[in-house]
């Protein structure tokens, strides 16, 4: 037997092989964790722009508009996205909320925007 080998020995490499899939492993965890978060903050602009647009397409219409006298109403859906809004009458203002709703990993999330518009 040589005392003065050079090399690593199987067992070395071994080790360092374990140590390197338990660092692509965390590194797949994260990656995976990155992608739902992405996946999350597109869907959530997507549906700040959809709810800001149909607040303003309110706010344009008339105040006697008959679309501005509903208590709630369901608009159809489009894609992911179910989209309502609330109008409140008061004899000075009508308060808007616009809301777009989605389902994301089993639960649902949704965005609303609200706004008053005055006589």
């Amino acid at each position: 037997m040589h005392l003065n080998q050079k090399g690593f020995s199987l067992l070395e490499v071994l080790i360092g092989l374990v140590i390197l899939a338990i660092g692509i492993l965390a590194i797949t965890g994260m990656q995976i964790t990155s992608i739902r978060g992405t996946s999350f903050s597109n869907r959530l602009s997507q549906a700040s722009v959809i709810a800001q647009e149909g607040l303003e397409s309110l706010k344009s219409l008339p105040i006697n508009d008959v679309r501005l006298n509903t208590n709630d109403y369901n608009e159809p859906d489009s894609g992911i996205f179910q989209r309502r809004y609330r109008s409140d009458r008061n004899p000075e203002f009508v308060t808007l909320r616009y809301t777009v709703s989605w389902v994301e990993d089993g639960s649902t999330r949704e965005v609303s925007f609200s706004t008053v518009k005055s006589r």
